[in-house]
């Protein structure tokens, strides 16, 4: 079975994963009964649904796939063969150099990104930083490219910008600044967490709770506190349904990792009790079912949390050298 030639204006990305799909079906060696589906497919290829959606439909017109009950199709050698679904790559599909090396690129921004994000939040308060590209590249072993991309991720976020000269900065985080960030999150955080709160399993409440109440009662460190912020600002109220809701939360919720590295510092213990238990008190009425009296007192912790937190960035102490790492300098003024 030959192919068809290619159509006028048809899309690069199409025909590369039209023609390895072809490739491989014809000569049998992806996994029996395995399920090829545009999500699927666009995932493999690092692709969005439409050309993987055009790649499928002339494998089916051309017979090499088939329709089967569910959604998807499956190749028309395994007709004996349950239906399986799996990662493509997982199922012996090989892919292209140019695709192999964009997925690996993927990767590993996503592996570094999380600690290059904590690392720059965290400076934030002390200053205005520039960024050196390279410098991350060489810290974490990684390509420029790859550097380049977790940074361009970092602008989206807001904890990074780009000058006309193509050098990177992050900061300062001032007062102001600190106090549209807690506004947005007065406004939002309460409708986040009405929205998934019927949602939410009656185990995991449980256990967090019982998480809080064990750190208000026993020691307490900078990981404590900062799962207790995660159970509750983070895997409650950033599982609302509503994706554009939880980018903005999360942009300003991002500002403030800085602000956590000062309760062993700055905060007093009865600051920090009074935190704890205003966790414990919007998990309590998230347990009773009250949804609305969980939000109003989760805004009640917020808006109180400002005027700490405020009083902490104002008093913060110079930067310490651990937390400054090789691809940031201060930049005075």
């Amino acid at each position: 079975m030959s192919a068809e030639p290619a159509r006028s204006g048809a899309s690069p990305l199409y025909e590369l994963i039209y023609s390895t799909l072809r490739e491989q079906l014809v000569e049998g060696s992806l996994m029996p009964g395995l399920v090829l589906g545009e999500a699927t497919v666009a995932r493999a290829f690092q692709a969005s649904r439409v050309p993987a959606a055009a790649a499928l439909r002339r494998l089916h017109r051309e017979g090499l796939i088939r329709d089967f009950e569910g959604r998807g199709f499956i190749a028309t050698g395994d007709r004996a063969s349950e239906p399986r679904r799996v990662e493509l790559v997982e199922a012996g599909l090989r892919l292209p150099a140019m695709v192999a090396g964009k997925l690996q690129r993927r990767n590993q921004r996503d592996r570094i990104y999380p600690a290059v994000e904590h690392v720059i939040a965290a400076v934030l308060p002390y200053g205005r930083f520039q960024i050196n590209e390279s410098a991350i590249a060489e810290y974490h072993g990684v390509s420029r490219t790859v550097a380049h991309e977790v940074l361009t991720r970092l602008e989206r976020t807001g904890l990074a910008i780009q000058d006309k000269n193509q050098r990177w900065y992050a900061g300062p985080l001032t007062p102001p600044l600190l106090h549209d960030h807690f506004e947005m999150r007065c406004l939002l955080e309460p409708v986040a967490l009405v929205q998934v709160a019927a949602s939410i399993d009656r185990a995991e409440l449980e256990t967090k709770l019982e998480r809080a109440r064990a750190t208000r009662d026993g020691r307490r460190t900078l990981e404590k506190i900062e799962r207790l912020e995660r159970d509750l600002h983070g895997e409650i109220v950033l599982r609302c349904r509503n994706e554009q809701l939880r980018e903005s939360i999360r942009r300003s919720q991002l500002v403030l990792i800085a602000i956590h590295h000062a309760f062993d510092l700055y905060r007093d213990a009865a600051s920090i009790g009074l935190m704890i238990d205003e966790h414990i008190a919007i998990l309590d009425q998230l347990l009773r079912g009250k949804a609305a009296a969980a939000a109003r007192a989760l805004e009640s912790h917020l808006r109180r949390s400002l005027v700490q937190n405020t009083r902490l960035l104002e008093n913060l102490g110079p930067l310490s050298d651990s937390r400054l790492f090789p691809y940031l300098t201060p930049i005075d003024g």
